[in-house]
């Protein structure tokens, strides 16, 4: 969960690589995993689809245990808003995610009015966008 995210987590981020264009996503899922990596693509094993990753700096510390580093990867799944604008998350949004505009190297992120699928504000009428809604 998003909200479980601590910022020293998050100390040894030095980028997010995208694998795709956000500015139409309106959330992205967020959770840390553990990998063997500091930078490079990690593997992915859960339905949907990795949207993103981070990248650690040279800093960072392996797990004495396993071996492996805290990295963030960012993900949607088949039903998410994405994909089935009147689906589930037609309103609202599952508790990992973030509107991922609020994202940056070290920046857990946070939902907003058009990551939980509300109304549009002002700003996403002006640019002529509108979410979907029952």
């Amino acid at each position: 969960m998003s909200a479980l995210i601590e910022p020293s987590q998050l100390a040894h981020e030095t980028g997010l690589v995208w694998l795709e264009d956000i500015t139409d996503l309106e959330y992205v899922r967020q959770s840390l995993d553990r990998l063997p990596t500091r930078g490079c693509l990690p593997s992915y094993h859960r339905d949907g689809r990795m949207v993103g990753y981070a990248v650690l700096g040279p800093t960072a510390r392996a797990s004495r245990a396993s071996g492996t580093f805290l990295r963030r990867v960012f993900w949607l799944l088949p039903h998410d808003r994405d994909g089935q604008p009147q689906g589930l998350y037609a309103s609202g949004a599952p508790s990992e995610a973030i509107d991922p505009r609020t994202l940056a190297p070290g920046v857990k992120g946070y939902k907003t009015q058009r990551s939980k699928g509300g109304p549009p504000s002002d700003a996403m009428r002006e640019l002529g966008k509108t979410l979907p809604m029952i």
